[in-house]
């Protein structure tokens, strides 16, 4: 049962504080600033669980961007991918010719992104890489790899820094380990 008065009652260790996860942010971002300097990408962000990621990677970016976002899922409030996707919103800009960053809250299964990746190749951009916060390679069904990855973490139930279970959770500013005990009985 999810404690809404007390969110920290319900985390079970915190796996990368709010100081690192500003640090890696500010190193990849520089390297992304690097890799596309002269060049003006889109960043297209994956709605809700990035926008905190997205807008500190953004701010630490200091090239020219465009920004964008889509609304795609395949969470209906479990902790599984229910490998059906939704889309909910498109990007708004056009991509072709152009170099896209799709910047992700966590690469898991890769479902989500895969389906993405193919979207916008159809749609003949110049490239398409992606920046993740958070790479969880135990849960990949789909070869897909991020081309920028803040960190790598285990096989567990996040939360924080946009993460969430059932929606809550997303306003830590950090990124833990959610009580089984809290999603078991669900």
């Amino acid at each position: 049962m999810i404690n809404k008065f007390d969110m920290m009652e319900d985390i079970e260790q915190v796996l990368v504080s709010e100081e690192a996860l500003q640090a890696r942010i500010k190193e990849v971002g520089a390297q992304i600033s690097e890799d596309y300097r002269g060049k003006c990408p889109i960043l297209v962000g994956v709605l809700k669980g990035v926008v905190p990621f997205y807008a500190a990677m953004a701010q630490a970016i200091t090239i020219p961007v465009q920004e964008d976002f889509m609304c795609v899922t395949s969470f209906e409030g479990g902790t599984q991918s229910t490998g059906k996707l939704t889309f909910r919103k498109d990007i708004d800009h056009d991509i072709e010719g152009r170099d896209v960053l799709i910047l992700e809250d966590i690469l898991d299964s890769g479902r989500t992104l895969k389906l993405i990746v193919d979207l916008f190749q159809a749609r003949r951009p110049k490239s398409v890489k992606i920046c993740t916060m958070l790479d969880k390679p135990t849960g990949r069904t789909e070869d897909l790899k991020a081309d920028y990855v803040c960190f790598t973490v285990p096989d567990a139930f996040v939360v924080g820094y946009g993460l969430d279970y059932d929606d809550y959770y997303r306003n830590l500013p950090f990124v833990g380990v959610l009580k089984a005990s809290v999603y078991q009985d669900k």
